[in-house]
């Protein structure tokens, strides 16, 4: 029987403004709470028509990413408050722990970490180093940055260059999202922990830097296992 094959068409301008927007909000461009550009900026700056823009936007809404706010704009919606957030349902139904939820990071950032250490660019490591001093500032202003430091695993993601990675850290966002702000709320019962984390993230940056892969693989081992640690031993 032959293959039912259709003509290939090229992707959608829709489709582009789509990726471009989602890509700000997973790099931390965009950020949670966050009010975005109305239709007609974006698509004067986007060179595009304003039902292109429209019709991007409202594939955000659908996927939670945006909001609608009457009389207000469109802004970026934080992934601990969108319904049916993967992580609260994997908490509450399948019994699922945040160490479930390191568990997972430690095989896939580690990975990530040797990868970017051959592979990232100089805007990688820009927007590595941006999501540090924001956190940075964040933290030293009493808020627990949780924005900054999922920007930059995100951010390490891209940096692979490995697409099936990215995509699987795109679909992760909510999860990371949510597991680093509990994360935060809790290691900061002690602001030396904070600290600490910064100072981990600093590592692995550098390591990255040297482009040594090795190191930087340790360097987020050890990076997650702090976590572990820090939440084994509150039990």
């Amino acid at each position: 029987m032959p293959m039912p094959l259709q003509p290939i068409k090229p992707k959608n301008i829709s489709d582009q403004v789509f990726d471009q927007i989602r890509e700000s909000i997973f790099r931390g461009q965009l950020k949670a709470g966050e009010q975005i550009l109305p239709e007609r900026e974006l698509s004067q700056a986007l060179g595009v028509s304003r039902t292109t823009v429209r019709n991007a936007i409202n594939k955000l809404v659908v996927l939670g990413l945006l909001e609608h706010k009457q009389g207000q704009g469109t802004f970026v919606r934080s992934p601990d408050t969108r319904q049916g957030n993967p992580l609260a349902a994997a908490m509450e139904v399948q019994d699922a722990t945040i160490n479930d939820l390191l568990e997972v990071r430690m095989g896939l950032e580690c990975n990530a970490a040797a990868l970017a250490a051959v592979r990232a660019v100089k805007e990688d490591l820009a927007f590595m180093d941006a999501s540090l001093e924001e956190m940075r500032a964040e933290v030293s202003s009493g808020r627990l940055g949780t924005e900054a430091d999922t920007a930059f695993h995100m951010a390490l993601a891209y940096a692979t260059k490995n697409s099936v990675h990215v995509y699987l850290m795109k679909n992760f966002y909510d999860f990371l999202f949510v597991g680093i702000k509990k994360n935060l709320s809790h290691l900061y019962e002690n602001p030396r922990n904070i600290d600490e984390i910064l100072r981990q993230h600093g590592t692995i940056i550098a390591a990255i830097k040297r482009r040594d892969p090795k190191e930087a693989t340790e360097a987020m081992r050890r990076h997650i296992q702090f976590v572990q640690d820090f939440f084994r031993n509150r039990l």
